[in-house]
């Protein structure tokens, strides 16, 4: 279970059970995946010093660089991700991705770009659990990434209008964390119940 797993109280309360939803087999590389998310998000977004911020994301961008059998050992969150040897090149992106927010407000460009950059890895995910659904996956991943973004950075919403749209039991938490995203709000009670409904019924 994901509850067990070291780092996953990095993760709010939401996503964690939003991982849940997914079949087992499943869950470590999710739950690998938002927990590099989260990390690069705070790297990127609470940088006090901008200069130190690019050093800790350049080490991960490093790691993404070579292949995972030269990834030093101690580092629970790389061993994790372990299984994504043949996916790096989504993860090195993300990286990027996250890179282009550091003083964001300087080029706006820099929040579409990130989100595609989350897009690809939700894709890569995608591959790696076996799926076909490259096209619903996209736009699902599309919507919630500009949502989580415009809901971080404080700024006017412009994702699309929900419409409903299925994904296999392997991407469940992706319908979770598009339906928080777009209510506004990750955390309470009504987040919590919203996440066990979207969770159980997938819409």
């Amino acid at each position: 279970m994901t509850a067990n797993w070291p780092l996953s109280d990095e993760l709010p309360p939401p996503l964690r059970l939003a991982v849940a939803y997914a079949p087992r087999h499943a869950r470590l590389a999710w739950a690998a995946l938002l927990v590099l998310d989260q990390r690069l998000a705070r790297m990127a977004l609470a940088a006090g010093e901008p200069v130190l911020a690019q050093i800790r994301l350049a080490w991960w961008r490093d790691r993404f660089a070579e292949p995972a059998s030269a990834w030093p050992s101690g580092e629970p969150l790389l061993a994790a991700l372990h299984g994504w040897d043949g996916e790096r090149a989504a993860l090195e992106g993300l990286v990027d991705g996250w890179e282009g927010l550091i003083g964001f407000e300087l080029d706006r460009a820099a929040v579409p770009a990130c989100a595609e950059k989350r897009v690809v890895a939700l894709a890569a995910l995608d591959r790696l659990l076996g799926g076909s659904s490259a096209e619903a996956v996209g736009a699902v991943a599309r919507r919630w990434a500009l949502a989580d973004l415009t809901m971080r950075l404080g700024e006017e919403s412009t994702t699309p209008s929900a419409r409903a749209i299925r994904l296999p039991r392997t991407m469940r938490p992706l319908i979770v964390l598009d339906g928080l995203a777009r209510q506004g709000d990750a955390s309470g009670w009504r987040a919590m119940v919203r996440t066990m409904r979207l969770g159980m019924l997938g819409r």
